[in-house]
């Protein structure tokens, strides 16, 4: 029987004394189970290592040291096992009495008095393999249980694996898109910028060849023409370069109070000439506007350029208004916008009722170098120069357009909140000729400024002195040489220009310094740059302004 029988379902008999173990498994047999008679505990213990679904021992056998073996066998069974004992006891014996020690020990036991009816120990035995049974069903849903969160566990691994990797794709191609876009953007600044420069240059070299051609062969008859071609190509140049900085937010502001409504009535003239006859100019200038924040010169330019694209919205003719009102932007509007802060603002509007433009279109309108007007006809750099001076000011542009129906931009720039300062009007009409004995140190790296700049000052009288660096400078300004002026590049090698000025200002205290800069990332705001004492121009710059400078300057 025990050949047909499972290990674990088996039953080990240890009845040392007599014939009680040989009569105990014949009853079993004869009820249907396996047993296994062991002659002792050690062999009991081995056999339990193999596996068993019940023990039928007598009390007699737990004697003797290998009793602490059974014991710790019994105590280490997992969780779900707790073996059955059927302990054969006398009639009276202390075994089977509450208290016993045995019980406390053994664990799972029921005792069985001898001398015992077979019905009745099959009945225990029956008992007792069905409770085993129900163990091994727990085990085996508890196996079940613990493949099924390993099977869930490897699942949610995979699962976040394959998140991970798609989460780095989607990265990947987010990337990849935006710079694709990046690409797209440089190629379409780069290309309009070679494109517009690429003309400008060919006037401005087919000029000069012209002239020099001329002069080589003794012509000197109309050469203020070909002179007059040179300059408006370079001109041109010098706009768009201004153009490009003021998107980037990179152009040399002067910002101040302004008195919006007084600025917009002054250009009153100049607005109504670049309008056609067919469009009509209506000014809603409100009463108690606030002073704004800005530089007016730029603000002029954003002004000038929002009109005539408003003109050019309009070819049959219609109505332009311009506006003025203060706002307050509140947080729930500027949360949107990462340099914009809650708060008063001004805001000058431009409003036509023309073509208007579609979503996609206004979506790209701030883009450079993006026109819908014909090639010839637009640069693409208005709108976004009036983005980059309104963020550079701290304030903001914004664009509503409905095809057929008309456009309004605002230009929200900030309250002005300090003192305003009344500066003196000086004398232009002044003759920008030298003094006796004045002198201006000329500190420029590059050599063509350097020379222009010289020679334009000794023709009008001033001594100069030159410095290429401020290594090669700061001699200069430690010596007894007369110095009433200094003229420096911002961006110099080493050392720049407004380092420069605070190493000269700490040898000569007082000393007056005018800068010329072509880009400087920390001169775009000019506020917070210039002390007392010093003006900035910006190039490409004409002689005019550059003397009229040089002499208000020496002259305060």
């Amino acid at each position: 029987m025990t050949d047909h029988v499972p290990l674990a379902e088996r039953v080990l008999i240890l009845t040392p004394l007599g014939r009680d173990s040989q009569i105990a498994l014949k009853i079993l047999n004869e009820a249907g189970y396996a047993g296994l008679v062991v002659p002792n505990l050690g062999a009991l213990c081995a056999e339990l290592e193999l596996g068993a679904g019940l023990m039928l021992m007598a009390a007699e056998a737990l004697r003797g040291p290998e009793l602490e073996t059974l014991i710790q066998h019994l105590e280490q069974q997992p969780a779900w096992s707790d073996l059955p004992i059927v302990l054969l006891t006398h009639h009276g014996g202390q075994e089977q009495g509450p208290p016993s020690r045995l019980s406390s020990l053994l664990g799972n036991v029921t005792f069985l008095e001898r001398p015992f009816h077979p019905a009745t120990m099959v009945s225990l035995v029956s008992a007792a393999l069905r409770g085993r049974r129900r163990q091994y069903e727990a085990r085996d849903r508890l196996i079940d249980l613990s493949e099924s969160e390993r099977r869930l566990q490897s699942t949610l691994e995979t699962l976040e694996q394959q998140v991970e990797e798609r989460t780095a794709q989607l990265r990947h191609n987010e990337e990849a898109l935006r710079q694709s876009q990046k690409m797209e953007a440089v190629g379409q600044l780069t290309g309009g910028i070679a494109h517009d420069f690429n003309n400008m240059l060919t006037g401005i070299i087919g000029s000069l060849e012209l002239l020099r051609r001329r002069l080589a062969r003794g012509r000197t008859e109309d050469l203020d023409s070909l002179i007059d071609l040179g300059v408006t190509s370079a001109n041109r140049a010098a706009g768009l370069t201004h153009r490009l900085l003021a998107f980037s937010r990179r152009q040399s502001l002067d910002p101040k109070a302004v008195q919006m409504n007084t600025l917009v009535l002054s250009m009153g003239e100049l607005l109504q000439r670049s309008l056609n006859e067919s469009i009509q100019l209506e000014m809603r200038l409100d009463d108690d506007l606030w002073v704004a924040e800005a530089d007016p010169n730029q603000l002029e330019s954003a002004l000038l350029n929002l009109v005539i694209n408003a003109r050019d919205a309009m070819p049959e003719g219609g109505k332009l208004v311009v506006e003025t009102r203060n706002q307050v932007l509140h947080r729930d509007f500027t949360e949107a916008y990462s340099n914009l802060e809650p708060g008063d603002y001004v805001m000058l509007s431009v409003t036509d009722n023309g073509s208007g433009m579609p979503q996609s279109v206004v979506s790209r309108a701030f883009d450079p170098f993006f026109t819908t007007k014909p090639i010839g006809q637009g640069t693409g750099l208005g709108l976004s120069m009036i983005y980059g001076f309104s963020k550079q000011s701290r304030g903001h542009v914004s664009i509503d357009s409905e095809v057929d129906q008309g456009t309004t931009v605002k230009l929200y720039l900030p309250r002005f909140t300090g003192e305003e300062i009344k500066l003196p009007v000086s004398d232009t009409l002044q003759a920008p000729y030298a003094m006796a004995g004045e002198t201006v140190l000329i500190v420029e790296d590059d050599p063509a400024v350097r020379v222009l700049v010289s020679a334009v000052l000794s023709e009008l009288g001033y001594a100069f002195v030159e410095a290429s660096d401020a290594d090669a400078a700061m001699p200069i300004l430690n010596s007894s040489q007369r110095i009433d002026l200094l003229i420096s590049d911002v961006g110099l090698p080493g050392m720049n220009g407004r380092q420069l000025a605070e190493v000269g200002r700490q040898y000569r205290p007082g000393l007056k310094v005018l800068f010329i800069t072509g880009y400087a990332e920390h001169a775009a705001v000019r506020g917070g740059f210039l002390d007392s004492g010093m003006q900035m121009i910006t190039k490409p710059f004409t002689f005019d302004l550059l003397t009229a400078k040089v002499r208000e300057m020496i002259n305060s």
